[in-house]
C-alpha cells in the first residue's frame, strides 16, 4: 500500500516526513518555507544560499503547487430553506 504522493518529479508528501506535509523530495526543506521566505520577501538566490541542497526548479514547483492549491472552484448549489 502506498502511503505517499508524489506531487510532481520534485516535490513530495510522506507521512513519515515532516508530519505529511509537503517537502522538496529527497530534503525536509518544507514547502511552506519556501513560500513564505519569498512572501517575506526573499530573493531566489537568498533561499539558495540559506538551503543548499534545493535547487531554482525546486522553488519553481513550490510556486507551482502553491498556484495549483490558490485556484479556487466554485460549484452551483441550491439554498436550503
Amino acid at each position: 500500500m502506498r502511503y505517499f504522493f508524489d506531487m510532481n518529479s520534485r516535490l513530495k508528501i510522506d507521512p513519515n516526513v515532516c508530519h505529511g506535509k509537503p517537502v522538496v523530495r529527497g530534503t525536509r526543506v518544507l514547502v511552506s518555507t519556501i513560500l513564505g521566505a519569498l512572501g517575506a520577501g526573499d530573493s531566489m538566490d537568498d533561499i539558495l544560499e540559506d538551503y543548499p541542497n534545493i535547487t531554482k526548479v525546486d522553488i519553481e514547483a513550490a510556486l507551482e503547487f502553491a498556484s495549483q492549491l490558490s485556484d479556487y472552484q466554485t460549484s452551483a448549489y441550491e439554498a436550503v430553506a
